[in-house]
């Protein structure tokens, strides 16, 4: 049922000095404010638990702790909880066989005639003694919904109930497993529905170009690994680079990604300098570490090997002088 559907038009009240108020006069300009409200809600939210509503209870206990909290019904109302509340366990031995019983737990918004009075006052012009309700005391209603299993898994008996909630007039707030009388197995939450629809990963990518790129000492490489360079001309390099990750504006430590773009075989100078240039075929591997909400550290490690073996010793310059100038191209997941 939608609040658009049952209002034919909607009106704004409007007072003048001298005007006679009714009852019905105040009481309209809270359903105006309370009924905007609710169409906001059904626009932009969706039927489920705002915050809070935390239910507490571990196997053995005969009775749960309900946390303060907030949700919201198929209606765009609001169910409001304040403070903590205890509930009971429903008393149920088992199922007759020995066997232990499933309950859903459910909070509703409750209608006027469900809350209790907080204030009464005499009426002015009413016979002596006759009193009005001023104030009403909101409280939401707690509703234990007996399950048993079917072919899609457990679900409610009483076919009102889960009609109810199917559509979010009831909302879940947990599911538990009852036997003589006291929880048999810790509180299931996972079936409480969320009034903040998931927004997916947030993904953010950035380039940082030149990356500030350090020189890593390799002098504790294992003797073996100096050997096969030397015996083939390569050179080992490694580097590392603190990039910087602000703009992307993470909220909480995302999964890095990283990568050096550009060819593989490139030509360098055998110093460095301008000059006669050789290929050399260079073989990098990136690892992230160290990543936190706005930053990340990279290991580079370069094996250049030359394609000629004219100068095979003395191109190390020159492939220090281009990592200097290798960007570095990032990409975070979060969530």
């Amino acid at each position: 049922m939608n609040i658009l559907d049952e209002t034919r038009y909607i009106e704004r009240l409007q007072f003048f000095n001298g005007q006679r108020l009714f009852a019905p006069d105040l009481q309209g300009i809270d359903d105006f404010n309370r009924g905007m409200r609710w169409l906001h809600n059904l626009s932009l939210h969706q039927p489920g638990i705002g915050s809070g509503f935390a239910v507490y209870g571990k196997k053995g206990d005969r009775e749960m702790t309900i946390r303060p909290g907030y949700a919201i019904d198929d209606l765009g109302r609001e169910i409001v909880l304040t403070h903590a509340e205890t509930v009971p366990v429903p008393p149920a031995a088992g199922d007759g066989k020995g066997n232990s019983i499933f309950y859903d737990l459910t909070v509703s918004y409750p209608d006027d005639s469900a809350l209790k009075e907080a204030e009464t006052r005499e009426g002015i012009c009413l016979a002596r003694g006759a009193r009005g309700i001023v104030r009403l005391r909101e409280e939401p209603v707690f509703c234990w919904v007996s399950l048993a299993m079917g072919p899609d898994g457990l679900l409610p008996k009483d076919d009102t109930l889960k009609a109810e909630i199917q559509t979010h007039r009831k909302i879940i707030l947990a599911q538990i497993e009852v036997l003589n009388c006291q929880l048999n197995q810790p509180i299931c939450i996972a079936h409480r529905p969320d009034a903040r629809p998931d927004c997916g990963p947030y993904i953010a990518c950035g380039k940082q170009e030149p990356a500030p790129w350090k020189t890593v000492d390799l002098e504790k490489a294992p003797a073996s690994a100096k050997t096969l360079l030397a015996a083939t001309g390569a050179q080992l390099l490694a580097f590392m680079a603190e990039i910087n990750t602000s703009s992307a504006g993470f909220l909480t430590v995302p999964c890095y990604s990283a990568n050096i773009p550009g060819p593989r075989v490139i030509p360098v100078s055998a110093t460095g300098e301008e000059g006669p240039s050789e290929d050399v075929l260079v073989v990098d591997l990136l690892h992230v570490q160290a990543a936190e909400v706005d930053r990340f550290t990279v290991f580079l490690l370069v094996l250049a090997v030359p394609l000629t073996r004219a100068k095979a010793n003395n191109f190390i310059e020159g492939v220090q002088k281009i990592v200097d100038s290798w960007p570095v191209v990032w990409m975070g997941v979060e969530g």
